[in-house]
């Protein structure tokens, strides 16, 4: 065993040498023997060789583990003949270390795996990127918001928003901004979050984008729920005495006014009471007025649970049609159905979606009332983002873009005799189906209502 050892080996080696060249110098100290000299110099140039073969076997065998580590190989391992050998010895070491990095690799790479899989799941749109806009991350959620299958630079999205970009661009660390971009079809309100890092000399940005249109619509609605309700509370509190008291003091006028005309010489004071009795029917009717009003904006806050059924979109839209095509053949307005596929199926109450479209239609042939020629289309389909849509356009006038902005406000109406709870109730039927409804308009061109499930 003693003679596989590396270090036993050197020591021969240096000793066979040594000896060697011993007897070399004797010879050419005291005798005269050539070619034996000549004999024993070469051999010992041959141990030389041997024995500089033998130490570089480690200098070789270090390099290589070292070009291994420099070049990330882990792949290659050191043949170990025998555990009693020195050199075998390290190069049992030296494949264990190669083990030990394989795990730490292996770790790493089962971490960034980890990593990328959490990052591709969060259903926010997630951005890293550069100062320049060169972008190094975005997850499947950023995809979808802006329905593209790759970005390497942000200003990609100059086309989709050029605010968007801007903001993206100057955005500072622990920033947070918003940025309203009007689609086609939908309007997004992106709150975006910046946290900037730096790692290897590289300056990051990492922005979170979400789309809070549903939840700023959702407080919006909220808010007019509670304001409405301590308004109905407070003016039903005051105006149904009234109503009651003016009710019980007109049938009392009038039992005086009867008494009086059995008698005679009473006509001034009977003027004087007829005045006072039509005022009081006047101050009873607006009562009455007042608290049709009030029962009417309570519908806002008191619109039935929906009952989800699945029904085909195509019935839907043609019974809407039909129900108003004897109004539209008198205004000369024709009614055109689209649905794309024709097998499109939507979950939902089909009696409050139709009540979203009933009104949507009224509003319609009201716009088209002076128009020649006018058009209204019921469309369904499938968006890109892959969410049932429902569009109504009219080719009327259009809607101001001053007015576009507060259509769907409670109270707010641009019809003479408007209650401005239709859009407002609209939205809010949407929103118990977790959909939206948005508004667009072109002047002299088309207004279009977008309902999106």
């Amino acid at each position: 065993m003693a003679f596989n050892s590396f270090r036993f080996n050197l020591i021969v080696r240096i000793l066979l040498l040594t000896t060697t060249l011993f007897v070399f110098v004797y010879l050419l100290v005291n005798t005269q023997l050539a070619f034996t000299m000549v004999l024993l110099a070469a051999l010992a140039l041959v141990q030389i060789i041997l024995l500089v073969k033998h130490v570089d076997k480690t200098n070789r065998l270090l390099n290589s583990f070292v070009q291994s580590i420099r070049y990330s190989d882990f792949s290659r391992t050191f043949q170990v003949e025998s555990t009693d050998s020195s050199l075998n010895k390290l190069k049992t070491t030296l494949n264990e270390v190669i083990q030990d990095f394989q795990t730490v690799r292996a770790e790493k790479e089962e971490s960034y795996h980890y990593l990328q899989t959490v990052i591709q799941h969060i259903g926010i749109a997630l951005i890293a990127y550069q100062r320049d806009g060169s972008v190094e991350l975005i997850n499947n959620a950023t995809k979808k918001l802006f329905q593209i299958r790759n970005m390497n630079n942000v200003q990609v999205l100059t086309e989709y928003s050029p605010d968007l970009v801007q903001k993206l661009l100057t955005i500072k660390h622990g920033e947070n901004v918003l940025v309203k971009i009007r689609e086609k079809d939908d309007l997004l309100q992106l709150s975006i979050y910046g946290t900037e890092f730096k790692i290897h000399n590289r300056n990051i940005m990492l922005v979170s984008i979400k789309n809070i249109q549903h939840e700023l619509d959702e407080k919006e609605m909220e808010s007019w729920q509670k304001l409405i309700r301590v308004l109905t509370h407070e003016i039903m509190n005051s105006i149904t005495p009234i109503s009651s008291l003016s009710s019980t003091v007109n049938l009392l006028m009038d039992d005086i006014v009867s008494s009086l005309n059995e008698k005679e010489g009473c006509h001034h004071e009977m003027e004087d009471l007829q005045e006072i009795s039509s005022a009081l029917k006047t101050i009873h009717k607006r009562t009455e007025g007042l608290i049709h009003f009030v029962n009417t904006y309570r519908n806002l806050t008191r619109i039935p649970t929906p009952n989800f059924t699945i029904f085909p979109v195509i019935r839907l839209l043609k019974n809407v049609c039909e129900l108003h095509q004897s109004e539209m053949d008198a205004k000369n307005i024709r009614c055109e159905v689209s649905v794309e596929p024709a097998s499109l199926e939507l979950s939902a109450d089909e009696q409050l979606i139709e009540q979203v479209l009933i009104n949507l239609i009224k509003n319609a042939i009201h716009a088209l009332e002076n128009r020649t020629k006018g058009v209204i289309s019921l469309k369904a389909f499938l968006n890109k983002r892959g969410k049932i849509t429902i569009q109504v356009t009219d080719n009327g006038p259009g809607i101001l873009p001053e007015v576009l902005d507060k259509i769907f406000i409670p109270f707010f109406s641009t019809k003479p005799q408007g209650s401005g709870i239709g859009l407002s109730l609209s939205r809010q039927i949407l929103r118990l189906h977790d959909g939206n409804i948005n508004a667009f308009s072109e002047a002299e061109k088309e207004t279009k209502f977008v309902l999106t499930f």
